[in-house]
């Protein structure tokens, strides 16, 4: 089994559903007392959210950088970065580490050509939604054509992540007014709805949608356990 590094903390809310699915994931492939072989780098959310709200992004490419060096000097075979919007850095911070780092948006993508869909909608941080890193690899390397919500719904998207959601608030109102934004996006054409946070998937579930939801946080869990188990 190779060693999985994770690079977590952003929010810890999150993470901890990354340690619990791997781990699940482990056990159910190998059965009796088997769990997975990990290490996790915690960064400090905090911080991270003052370089996003300043534009520091040379700030945290060097820390994601660090935490990715350390992993490795820690004995991870590839890693992970428990967060959707830092895959901005996910190809620097490979290259600096010098070991596999699994994308996020490949899971996704694997699962979505898997249903024979060609268009989703795509919830998360504005980062995410609004910049192109994301959303161009969906559509270059998958074929897979993106939609995004409104501006007004992109900023309540973006509140709750980080007003609520990554402080272990979980609002019904909001719940229901994503539900509202879901039927939008599926309005407009888009067949699945990637919940493209790892905190998303916190507050809404498959009941919330009449058109499949991919859980980035299960699906990139997921994909880190076949890898590890290669």
């Amino acid at each position: 089994m190779k060693m999985i590094g994770l690079i977590g903390g952003m929010s810890w809310e999150s993470s901890l559903e990354y340690y619990r699915l791997i781990n699940e994931a482990v056990k159910e492939r190998l059965g009796g007392l088997h769990s997975a072989k990990c290490v996790l780098y915690s960064v400090d959310f905090g911080d991270i959210e003052k370089m996003l709200a300043g534009g520091d992004w040379a700030g945290l490419e060097a820390c994601l950088g660090e935490a990715g060096l350390s992993l490795k000097g820690s004995g991870a075979d590839f890693l992970l970065i428990c967060t959707n919007t830092m895959h901005k850095l996910a190809e620097k911070v490979e290259e600096r580490a010098g070991i596999p780092l699994l994308h996020i948006a490949d899971a996704a993508a694997a699962e979505i050509r898997a249903a024979g869909l060609k268009k989703v909608g795509l919830l998360g941080t504005k980062f995410t939604m609004e910049e192109a890193f994301y959303r161009k690899r969906l559509e270059e390397r998958f074929g897979i054509e993106v939609l995004i919500p409104g501006a007004g719904d992109r900023d309540f998207i973006n509140s709750v992540i980080f007003n609520e959601l990554c402080l272990g608030v979980k609002n019904e109102a909001s719940r229901a007014r994503f539900r509202e934004i879901i039927g939008n996006l599926v309005s407009g054409g888009a067949e699945g709805i990637v919940l493209g946070c790892t905190e998303i998937p916190l507050l809404v579930g498959q009941e919330d949608a009449k058109v499949p939801l991919f859980d980035t946080t299960k699906l990139h869990a997921l994909a880190a356990v076949e890898f590890a188990l290669k």
